[in-house]
């Protein structure tokens, strides 16, 4: 016997889509399904260090200085409606995790202590643990999950979509045991996170491969903002992938950058993708692979960031002596799957939020610890859409930049969205690939080198800084990738996270070129200027 469809199955096991689960599950009564290709607490959300940015005392002027602080971040591609809703709503999703048993660090006298980080201009940043946000966040949501989903899918792979009459009504999948199974559902959402393993240095452990958004790309669902990768400027300079993070909250108490003179180089409470570029630019003027982060003037460093402590004494730093070294690493993905205001995406059925979704928050470049805020924001708001019974896409947020601005109060707060055409790699290009390229050229060709080849091409051409000739260079490599993964079994896990890798990474370098300007996160060498006209979204599928 066939089982009846959930109400619900959520793909990912981070910040978002458990909140969603919870939501689901507890309040509304849904039968609701996880599905997570590792164990239930082991999503990036887990390495998320830099804690929540919220306006918790609830004044106004305080909400509207985050949103201030969040579209300056996002260089002109934030989402205006998209950012309100976050920042008025963030609050009450802080307060509801906290009655879920999150605890966050407190003073002496039970307040809330608050952290500032770069490009917010005063302290709203709560913090779990000095540095363990993202693990405490994952310990709250999945003890509730356990208790509330009805079925659990854990080392469960997500192959592809199930589509029926245009709506989305499931996923294949790989169990445990290998056997591609289906699970149906009245509504999917997508929670799979980032792509930070597209780069060969990156904070993202090592399930960060984009399999929602690669879903969504081969169902021809839309997506936009792929060029707009943030890198975070600040993770030690380590052999280990993924990479130990160094908080921004290190920064926000007092730590400094410098070059291997000793000399400061760049304000460090500037956003992250100009921190990015200015440490990039003195590791090849120095000709050195890291900067330094000293951070010997912090008081109580062990007790503050005990995580981060335990990272540097593993590494044999010592951080009240040791200057630390630092390099920039791939860290969030700000684009993916464009969703309207309450998390559907253009195909019924089919939501997404959290990393994995384009809701138009971030725009060009994440404001610093924005990101659980909107997992934890925008997870519920589906939720609430779906137990209203909504089942498709409404013409707000990011998606106007798909359906137009029907129901927009102020068109001018919109943002345009221009269609590039799904890349496709054609004969020549393979053909060019080979001849171009020896990263991956091998006898013995695996999806494991495969993936390093194309990681080491990201990174080199299509990473911190980009130009024409380098992105064309990248473009070649994807092309044998794919060229040498055709053959290979697409059942297999391996090869299917390549594949998704490949495909994302093909979109991200299609839109890179089309973006013929430097725009938050995205720097051209060959157009290092911002252009007005080229103040819209890149919208592949529709």
């Amino acid at each position: 016997m066939t089982p009846a469809p959930l109400d619900l199955l959520v793909l990912g096991s981070g910040v978002a889509g458990l909140s969603a689960a919870v939501r689901a599950a507890g309040t509304h009564g849904l039968r609701t399904g996880v599905i997570t290709k590792g164990g239930l607490d082991l999503a990036t959300t887990r390495w998320a260090q830099g804690g929540v940015a919220a306006a918790l005392s609830g004044n106004v002027e305080e909400i509207d200085l985050h949103l201030a602080d969040t579209l300056a971040a996002g260089a002109g591609l934030c989402d205006f409606d998209a950012v309100r809703v976050l920042v008025d709503e963030g609050p009450r999703r802080v307060e509801e995790l906290i009655a879920l048993g999150a605890e966050f660090d407190r003073d002496e006298r039970g307040n809330l202590e608050l952290a500032r980080e770069g490009g917010h201009s005063v302290a709203r940043v709560v913090h779990a643990g000095g540095a363990a946000t993202g693990a405490e966040i994952e310990r709250a949501l999945v003890a509730a999950v356990r208790r509330t989903a009805a079925v659990l899918h854990e080392h469960t792979f997500a192959l592809d979509l199930m589509i029926e009459d245009g709506c989305c009504v499931g996923v294949q999948a790989i169990d445990p045991n290998g056997q591609v199974t289906q699970v149906r559902a009245r509504n999917v959402l997508l929670a799979t996170g980032g792509a930070g393993q597209l780069f060969a240095i990156t904070t993202n452990p090592s399930v960060a491969t984009g399999d929602g958004v690669a879903m969504a790309l081969r169902a021809g669902v839309a997506i936009a903002d792929l060029e707009f990768f943030q890198f975070h400027p600040t993770a030690l300079y380590h052999p280990g992938i993924p990479r130990p993070l160094l908080s921004e909250a290190l920064r926000g108490h007092g730590a400094l950058l410098r070059d291997s003179a000793g000399e400061r180089f760049v304000d460090e409470m500037l956003p992250r993708d100009v921190v990015s570029r200015a440490i990039l630019a003195e590791m090849l003027e120095q000709h050195t692979d890291h900067v330094w982060l000293d951070a010997t003037g912090l008081d109580h460093f062990a007790e503050r960031f005990p995580t981060i402590y335990s990272d540097l004494v593993a590494s044999g730093l010592d951080p009240m002596t040791d200057w630390l070294p630092v390099a920039p690493a791939a860290h969030h993905q700000c684009g993916g799957i464009v969703t309207d205001l309450f998390g559907a995406t253009s195909m019924p059925g089919l939501w997404a939020a959290g990393e994995t979704s384009c809701s138009g928050v971030h725009g060009a470049n994440r404001l610093a610890s924005n990101s659980l805020l909107e997992g934890m924001v925008f997870g519920p708001r589906a939720i609430e859409s779906i137990a209203s019974g909504a089942f498709g896409p409404s013409a707000t947020g990011a998606m106007r930049s798909v359906l137009g601005f029907a129901e927009s109060d102020d068109p001018t707060l919109s943002i345009l969205g221009v269609a590039l055409p799904l890349p496709q790699t054609s004969p020549a290009d393979i053909t060019g690939a080979h001849v171009a390229s020896s990263s991956v050229a091998s006898s013995s060709v695996t999806p494991q080198s495969l993936k390093r080849g194309l990681q080491q091409a990201m990174s080199t051409d299509a990473g911190v800084q980009r130009s024409a000739e380098t992105l064309d260079r990248a473009a070649l490599v994807i092309a044998q990738v794919m060229a040498e993964l055709a053959p290979m079994d697409p059942q297999e896990v391996a090869v299917a996270e390549v594949q998704n890798l490949a495909q994302i990474a093909q979109t991200l370098v299609a839109a890179a070129l089309a973006r013929t300007e430097s725009r938050g996160t995205h720097a051209r060498l060959d157009y290092p200027g911002l252009d007005p006209a080229q103040a819209h979204r890149l919208v592949v599928g529709s």
